[in-house]
């Protein structure tokens, strides 16, 4: 019943900034753990870092750890993905996830634990 949407992918050159957000919309947002995926041609769909519901405990992957951070607004519906120093290597299309429970921290951004996925936001990092 949740529905999620991204936006704010785009083409930055590397070193650049950049922030996705996503909206949810038909459910309470506030029992929803989230994370951002991301899938780059080629490549499996990994995990770039997650939030979880209540406490707002996270966890991200040790290739974006110190340059993204993730967060939400429970006031708005809405999770961020805020992306700095961006590399050639992000370059993907990037999903939000939800999922309604609560993940130990370890297992947070266990890509089977989501089951409601928006339709993605193409972000590419070139000169």
């Amino acid at each position: 019943q949740l529905q999620l949407v991204e936006s704010g992918g785009e083409l930055v050159q590397p070193g650049g900034s950049l922030r996705l957000s996503c909206v949810a919309s038909g459910s309470a947002f506030a029992d929803y753990t989230f994370g951002w995926f991301r899938q780059a041609p080629g490549k499996e769909r990994e995990a770039v870092s997650c939030i979880r519901r209540r406490d707002g405990a996270t966890n991200s992957a040790d290739s974006v750890r110190g340059r993204f951070t993730i967060s939400r607004d429970n006031t708005k519906n809405a999770v961020y993905l805020q992306m700095n120093r961006l590399k050639p290597e992000d370059t993907a299309v990037y999903y939000c996830a939800a999922v309604q429970k609560r993940p130990i921290l370890s297992d947070l951004c266990t890509i089977t634990h989501y089951d409601t996925w928006g339709q993605g936001t193409q972000v590419t990092v070139s000169s």
